[in-house]
């Protein structure tokens, strides 16, 4: 049965002439064996009725259906017609279909073409990728493998198509597979938008059908990432010794991936953290703060972690006072064998003095700390005996002091 259909303009690049739409029908590439069809319409572009008496194909593999001559077409009418591809071995085939009719151009060829291949010898393991869920600004990576699965060598190209974030890394193309060889590469999902990505890679051959391999993915908004406590005050430290404090850091609704952490100041040390890492959603992890000042007076710095966060970096605040260490010098003496009120004790820098006293008022004990004393120094120590008249004895022997 023919499918007349309504009227259509005339077109003004075939006036007066009996055209096909498309002009030419090509079918790509055919497993043999295996059939694939496309429909066309003919068109009475003359100002008469045109009778199309025959039609006929010059090559067997191609075939046509949906229209039995004769066929009358009535000025500006058109009618359907199907052309089937049906390869029977390897290789290219093209012909046209031919249109016998009293109109102008008796004669109407339509160009068609194709060409057989073998089975779909191309093959991608995993047949598809999805990529799940993977933060604003990160990326995921995954394995595909292409396999030669036909009996000749190929030459494959690889190209993305559709979808926003994935690319391709690890090949070089074009890329030859023998007969049985197969090659992995890597393709990574990196989104720049929250939502759903398709996308599709294909592979193509002269010699085999395309491969298409899906894709999917979904970008998820940016999670943020907080520190606690913000700022750490790690109060007097002596000088060279060390102090520690913990924090934690904390992702929220959204997985973040934190890859750096950078210390402004080399008096604080970060420990107990293993770079980079991922922390799900709504979890916590540890973390410890170690402050060693090595001279005197406040310390300061900041604490700054990079990660795939909105909020990066986040930033947490150091502070601390380095205290000079704290030397002092004991002494002790034998008492007097003379009845005597106390003692005064007296310190030089030189072993021959001059010497000034330490104590204020007479001190009744045979043992003295001083805790005026400065690293770097040496000091040389001697006491006296006081009566209770008010009589001092002389400079008992020196005792030299070395202080680190």
């Amino acid at each position: 049965m023919v499918l007349l259909g309504a009227s259509v303009p005339a077109n003004a690049g075939h006036s007066q002439l009996l055209v096909s739409n498309p002009r030419s029908l090509g079918f790509g590439k055919v497993i043999t064996g295996q059939s694939q069809s496309q429909s066309a319409t003919l068109i009475n572009n003359t100002s008469s009725t045109v009778t199309v008496s025959a039609v006929s194909v010059n090559v067997a593999v191609f075939t046509v259906s949906n229209f039995i001559p004769p066929v009358t077409l009535a000025a500006g009418q058109s009618a359907s017609f199907t052309v089937t591809f049906l390869p029977t071995g390897i290789g290219s085939a093209s012909g046209a279909v031919t249109f016998t009719s009293n109109a102008p151009n008796s004669t109407l060829n339509v160009p068609v073409s194709g060409k057989g291949v073998n089975n779909w010898a191309l093959q991608a393991s995993p047949s598809s990728l999805a990529f799940g869920n993977v933060a604003v600004g990160g990326y995921s990576t995954l394995p595909m493998t292409i396999i030669n699965a036909g009996s000749s060598t190929a030459t494959i190209s690889i190209g993305r198509v559709g979808g926003l974030g994935y690319s391709v890394s690890g090949v070089k193309l074009p890329l030859n597979l023998d007969a049985g060889q197969s090659f992995t590469f890597s393709v990574t999902f990196a989104p720049t938008a929250a939502g759903v990505s398709l996308g599709s890679l294909l592979a193509t051959s002269p010699l085999y059908p395309l491969l298409t391999i899906p894709l999917s993915g979904t970008g998820v908004a940016a999670g943020t990432l907080s520190v606690t406590p913000t700022a750490i005050d790690f109060g007097n430290v002596v000088v060279g010794q060390g102090a520690s404090q913990g924090g934690q850091l904390t992702a929220s609704t959204s997985d973040v991936t934190v890859s750096t952490a950078t210390m402004s100041n080399p008096a604080f040390v970060l420990s107990g953290l293993s770079l980079p890492m991922t922390i799900a959603a709504g979890q916590s992890v540890p973390f410890t703060v170690t402050f060693t000042p090595q001279s005197s007076g406040q310390v300061s710095g900041t604490l700054s972690f990079g990660s795939n966060a909105a909020n990066s970096p986040t930033v947490e605040s150091l502070t601390g006072t380095g205290n000079p260490v704290q030397h002092h010098v004991d002494l002790s003496w034998d008492p007097s064998v003379s009845q005597v009120a106390g003692y005064n004790v007296y310190r030089s820098l030189q072993m021959g003095g001059p010497y000034s006293r330490l104590n204020s008022s007479l001190d009744s004990n045979t043992a003295f700390t001083d805790g005026t004393v400065q690293g770097g120094n040496t000091y040389y120590y001697a006491t006296t005996a006081v009566d209770s008249n008010g009589e001092e004895s002389a400079y008992s022997n020196l005792a030299p002091a070395v202080i680190p």
